[in-house]
């Protein structure tokens, strides 16, 4: 695809158009995008993509503090790949299928851990620098992981007071759904 400036339009090549050899799948285009960078730049994509679509620089060196994990390295590669965009103080995925392919590149048992390991890793930071910042993150990525990442039943009874805690917190900012939720999570 080029344009013509003595035609005043755009020209092509259909044969070599015909000839690329397009995915089905938007998803799979991009999940082998991902697969083609490497390890560490994967790693650093998968952590993402367990705490959404768009997340704060501030954030991440908070967790490179906690997984001991030169992140905002292998993200910045990311950025010059196009696959993530850095902007405001802050790091967006390029797309949304961007973020679901690096996310489900992880298998369901792993995602379960690691969203329970992040989850711990904030809750004790938390508590260690007496700073509630970080709590309702730390307590969302617990909600996110299975009963199977728990490694010990003691496990269960700080998750329950961390979710107590995170629900007392969201009643004092008037979010009563979200208070509901974690009482609920904390409970079951």
């Amino acid at each position: 695809l080029r344009p013509s400036l003595s035609r005043r339009r755009w020209e092509w090549d259909k044969e070599k158009i015909q000839c690329q050899k397009l995915p089905d799948d938007v998803a799979m285009f991009l999940t082998k995008s991902i697969k083609a960078l490497s390890e560490d730049v994967k790693s650093s994509l998968s952590v993402l993509s367990c705490f959404g679509s768009s997340v704060e620089c501030a954030f991440i060196k908070t967790l490179e503090k906690v997984l001991k994990n030169n992140l905002l390295r292998n993200l910045d590669a990311a950025v010059e790949e196009g696959l993530l965009d850095k902007k405001d103080g802050r790091y967006h995925f390029s797309h949304d299928r961007i973020q679901e392919a690096a996310y489900n590149m992880m298998n369901f048992l792993d995602r379960c851990h690691f969203h329970f390991t992040y989850g711990m890793a904030l809750a004790q930071l938390s508590a260690r620098e007496k700073d509630d910042s970080n709590l309702l993150i730390a307590v969302n990525q617990l909600n996110l992981a299975s009963p199977e990442a728990v490694q010990e039943r003691s496990q269960n009874v700080i998750i329950a007071k961390l979710n107590l805690q995170a629900g007392k917190k969201t009643m004092e900012m008037s979010d009563f759904v979200a208070a509901y939720s974690y009482f609920d999570n904390g409970i079951s």
